[in-house]
């Protein structure tokens, strides 16, 4: 055992949600030792001064965005940097041989006019971003395995993807008649200062946002038109709850046989799951709960069938910041690795 060798990891972006999350999943990670941590804003800061309840464990300065040094130092880098910076800076680790991680959307996207057209930034990276592959396991291991720069899904595509694959891949509801409406706690929306986000505004209120133009509906309808074989329409609502971590969606769809009952939904489910070790489809008339899931990288998925309406209603719950975030970035990593996807990461959740 005298010569294992812990793999050096970097995080740039390491002092929002996303990186503070990564930096505690990665501390227990048996592979790896975190060596590198970057940030803009909080450049020059011990991240103890960050985050003093790492003190203790995490012994990092933030330092200034220094390519040449990132990929001098580490092998895997994980970029948890607001929209449209993570194309600058990928481009370059990957030319100097870093395997790197984006949990921004700057390379979710198979066509980068998509991306322009709803995020409103020009690229000039498109061979790096032809290269990217979309960060869900259980739909895309295998590419996973193989790729050197991976664009991390967002919260709201993980917990609502999840929810339709099987539908969708298996030709089992008529696509366009797909509604996801989602609910999201507050950590959803980083950690700057947002008067929204404000306990006095945020508490005892339910209210929608991004109603018909959220920047995931073409992330995910990009997806489900891949499953499906056919360009999809997706209607995609969020909304904002007033809890800290966690999602709920709640898929409806018209189903195209509607002798199909709940029981057949579930072992359809289940076998599409079945070497996804992070999905757990509930019992019958068992409906998940955020709660369930938080602190871990699961995701609980509830199936209905109502027949007087024909449709199936699909129940979706995970932490947005763990499977949601950086959990699944983790677990992306495992499978680019050649490690077990399970490595590293929480198996249940905090509940209560």
């Amino acid at each position: 055992m005298g010569n294992f060798r812990r793999v050096p990891i970097g995080i740039v972006g390491a002092s929002g949600y996303g990186g503070v999350q990564l930096v505690r999943l990665l501390m227990d990670h048996p592979e790896v030792e975190l060596v590198y941590l970057g940030g803009e804003s909080s450049a020059g800061k011990s991240f103890a001064d960050i985050y003093p309840h790492l003190g203790h464990t995490v012994n990092l300065q933030v330092e200034t965005l220094d390519p040449d040094i990132i990929a001098q130092r580490t092998e895997v880098v994980f970029l948890s940097l607001p929209n449209g910076l993570a194309c600058h800076l990928a481009p370059q680790l990957i030319e100097k041989g870093c395997k790197v991680l984006d949990l921004s959307a700057d390379y979710r996207f198979q066509e980068l006019s998509t991306y322009s057209n709803w995020y409103g930034k020009e690229r000039k990276d498109e061979t790096v971003a032809a290269t990217a592959v979309y960060g869900l396991p259980e739909l895309y291991r295998d590419r996973i395995s193989e790729a050197q720069l991976i664009g991390c899904p967002g919260c709201y595509p993980t917990a609502s993807l999840l929810a339709l694959s099987p539908l969708l891949k298996q030709g089992l509801i008529i696509p366009d008649t797909a509604i996801i409406d989602a609910k999201s706690g507050t950590s959803g929306g980083g950690r700057q200062g947002k008067i929204n986000m404000l306990l006095a505004e945020a508490d005892n209120s339910l209210g929608a946002y991004g109603v018909a133009s959220h920047r995931h509906t073409p992330e995910i309808e990009q997806i489900c038109s891949e499953l499906a074989g056919h360009e999809v329409t997706i209607q995609f609502t969020p909304h904002l709850i007033p809890m800290v971590r966690g999602i709920l969606a709640t898929v409806y769809a018209k189903l195209r046989d509607p002798g199909l009952v709940r029981d057949d939904l579930i072992t359809i489910y289940r076998a599409f799951y079945r070497n996804s070790p992070w999905v757990k489809i509930c019992e019958p008339g068992t409906y998940p709960q955020t709660k369930w899931a938080c602190g871990s990288n699961l995701c609980y998925i509830g199936i209905e069938v109502d027949p007087r309406t024909g449709r199936i209603i699909v129940m979706s719950a995970i932490d947005n910041l763990i499977k949601g975030q950086a959990g699944q970035a983790i677990q992306c990593m495992n499978i680019m690795m050649g490690w077990d996807e399970t490595l590293g990461l929480p198996k249940l959740g905090f509940y209560p």
